[in-house]
């Protein structure tokens, strides 16, 4: 049988730069070999995309961007030619190939940008959609439209960042009406907790608008839940599985970037510490919300919940992490599929999604 061969994608224009690298390395060595063949497409952090033939193990450190083979690439928009284009010192190579895994996270990579280029170019990929991709990673955007589902949530508001400047005042009067303190405050547009800063009183707002505005020109402030942080695992097109439940008990005061990627101190449950009943009202919401706003492929759906029985959705991460910690592929090991199944289901799923003209 011949292999297919699978455009990985790594790095990217992002704060979540880093993180995407480690994924990505663990993507790479998980493969199932016997199926696919997997080509190596680098993004630096300031947007130059390469071709990478050189060890996986330079892509975690970063040091394959110093790699003397790298040759400068592109992922071709062009339906014919299916494929990447490299720039060699012979004139430009084609490579053609089967399926690309955006292991991207963030912005420049989980939003919507890359997506609406792989769907110009026609090829097979893993992953919701450019739409869904937007749509789940503008918080402000999902927040509404959860809310005209009816699925219940934190309660919340979002501004732009630059009426803050000069509505300061009538925004903390609706804070303190509509949420009370300690809230949450984050950019709508950013991943992995990057941004977000937990505001104890109005004297702290200020400081924590101005640091998540470095980061989108959209703020949604949060009520802080008191509760279990818990998450489920999507998979699927039209008929989407749902994994158990994972629980996580975060070492810092709430589950920020370093909790999830560099120290490793937090702890996860799987399954959580629920009710089956509450576990199962969880997996529900989690397709019907998957479904609703149109994902595709795979998302990790994380919800709050209060006092052990009040379900609340907190976000969709359509491009969750998947490194050695990663609560997406630990969901579904918990649940019978190994790494490496996994991805062959998302590869496969990948190929249901036929191009629209």
């Amino acid at each position: 049988m011949d292999r297919k061969k699978v455009a990985v994608i790594f790095g990217g224009c992002s704060s979540e730069h880093e993180v995407s690298r480690i994924s990505a390395t663990s993507v790479i060595n998980n493969l199932p070999k016997d199926k696919y063949e997997p080509v190596l497409l680098g993004i630096t952090k300031d947007g130059r995309w390469y071709l990478f033939r050189g060890p996986v193990e330079e892509i975690a450190d970063g040091s394959w961007e110093k790699n003397p083979e790298n040759c400068p690439a592109v992922l071709s928009p062009d339906r014919s030619t299916h494929g990447i284009l490299v720039s060699t010192k012979s004139g430009t190579e084609v490579i053609p190939v089967d399926c690309v895994f955006p292991v991207l996270h963030g912005r420049n990579g989980e939003d919507g940008t890359v997506q609406g280029l792989l769907q110009l170019s026609g090829i097979p990929f893993v992953g919701c959609r450019a739409l869904a991709s937007a749509v789940c990673m503008d918080k402000a955007v999902t927040h509404t439209l959860l809310t005209a589902a009816g699925i219940k949530q934190a309660n919340y508001l979002w501004f732009f960042a630059n009426k803050y400047a000069t509505g300061s005042e009538k925004i903390k009067i609706k804070v303190n009406a509509r949420l009370g303190y300690p809230v949450f405050v984050k950019p709508a547009n950013a991943g992995s907790s990057v941004g977000v800063s937990k505001v104890h009183c109005e004297e702290e707002l200020d400081a924590a608008v101005e640091k998540a505005a470095r980061e989108d020109d959209k703020i949604v402030i949060e009520e802080a839940i008191v509760g279990q942080e818990v998450e489920c695992a999507v998979l699927g097109n039209e008929e989407p599985q749902s994994s158990t439940v994972g629980e996580i008990a975060a070492a810092a005061e709430f589950y920020d970037y370093d909790d999830k990627y560099t120290n490793g101190k937090s702890q996860l449950y799987i399954p959580a510490h629920l009710d089956s009943a509450v576990i199962e009202e969880i997996r529900s919401i989690a397709a019907r919300a998957y479904r609703m706003l149109g994902c595709s492929g795979l998302a990790r759906v994380d919800f709050f919940v209060r006092n052990g029985k009040e379900v609340l959705l907190n976000e969709l991460n359509t491009l969750p992490g998947f490194t050695s910690i990663s609560m997406y592929p630990k969901l579904w090991e918990a649940c019978g599929v190994s790494y490496g199944e996994l991805l062959d289901r998302l590869i496969r799923l990948s190929f249901e999604i036929k191009p629209k003209y």
